[in-house]
């Protein structure tokens, strides 16, 4: 059985100002702190959870620039089997459009025959929801949102439990699918000690050069040494996905940020009271003769 996981790594949006736009509407991803998308790292232990109960081999796999190879040593620390980054100055500024483009091409031309993708149901720096639905409609291939637990899976096909909110729904489905899943799926396991001490030393491609330099020898011999002990991050570009150049990055995306504003939330009303006995009394005071408690 073979699972790929669609993550993405993410800015602090606890950080995101208007400062850090650049003209053209895309983020400036550089200037902020980047996290693993937390949504993601619920799909991640959905297929971890599988393959303990299936056995399967999952293969995680990110769209961004060098730097999100970070997510995909902590994807491996965590249990993946397999990581790939698809990196590419060319795929720069792709909106929901591009990227699901990038993604199916990336899956058809070297990831077939798959069982399941499962993504989260969204990132937190867009909140589209929208390339998990944009991916499986590129593949031809059916898909189940919000789904926050895999009952079964049986004769090609998999029993789902959806969270509606108000309700919930179990649905069934053939193979291969996509599904996406929210934070209340499960709780993500930790990295594991032993996986953390081997796969810190994972590189991917733009990170060659470096390490040759480091280890004072060719970059040939740190490729070949790397695959020898499952350590490269595999990192495909435009050509080794075959990808239409006029469907990928900033070129191929139809949508474009206008403006974004910074929305500052400021108190009104506001009363200090000093950090002594006397302030205490007087903020006890004042929540009682606003019925707050008492």
């Amino acid at each position: 059985m073979r699972i790929i996981v669609l993550a993405k790594q993410v800015p602090d949006t606890k950080n995101v100002t208007g400062e850090v736009m650049k003209p053209d509407g895309t983020l400036n991803r550089a200037a902020l702190a980047a996290i693993f998308n937390p949504e993601d790292l619920n799909a991640l232990e959905m297929a971890l959870e599988l393959k303990d109960r299936y056995g399967a081999e999952v293969i995680v796999m990110t769209m961004g620039p060098p730097r999100a190879a970070d997510i995909l040593r902590d994807a491996l620390c965590r249990g993946a089997d397999r990581v790939i980054l698809l990196s590419d100055r060319r795929f720069a500024g792709a909106d929901t459009l591009a990227t699901s483009y990038t993604i199916a091409q990336a899956i058809t031309t070297h990831l077939m025959p798959f069982d399941l993708i499962v993504c989260g149901r969204q990132a937190i720096d867009g909140d589209t929801a929208q390339v998990p639905p944009q991916v499986a409609e590129k593949l031809g291939i059916p898909q189940v949102t919000y789904v926050v637990e895999a009952l079964e899976l049986s004769n090609g096909r998999m029993r789902l439990r959806r969270d509606l909110g108000r309700r919930e729904e179990i649905v069934e489905a053939e193979l291969p699918l996509l599904i996406t899943a929210p934070r209340t799926a499960n709780r993500p396991r930790w990295p594991n000690a032993r996986r953390l001490l081997k796969y810190r030393h994972a590189r991917c491609g733009f990170e060659l050069e470096a390490e040759a330099r480091r280890r004072r020898c060719e970059v040939e011999e740190v490729l070949a040494d790397l695959k020898a002990r499952g350590l490269y991050i595999e990192t495909w570009g435009a050509e080794e996905i075959q990808a239409d150049l006029a469907r990928i990055g900033l070129g191929g995306s139809p949508t474009k940020v206008k403006k974004v504003d910074s929305v500052v939330l400021k108190g009104r009303s506001l009363r200090f009271f000093t950090p002594d006995d006397k302030g205490i009394k007087e903020l006890v005071s004042e929540l009682i003769e606003e019925r707050t408690f008492g």
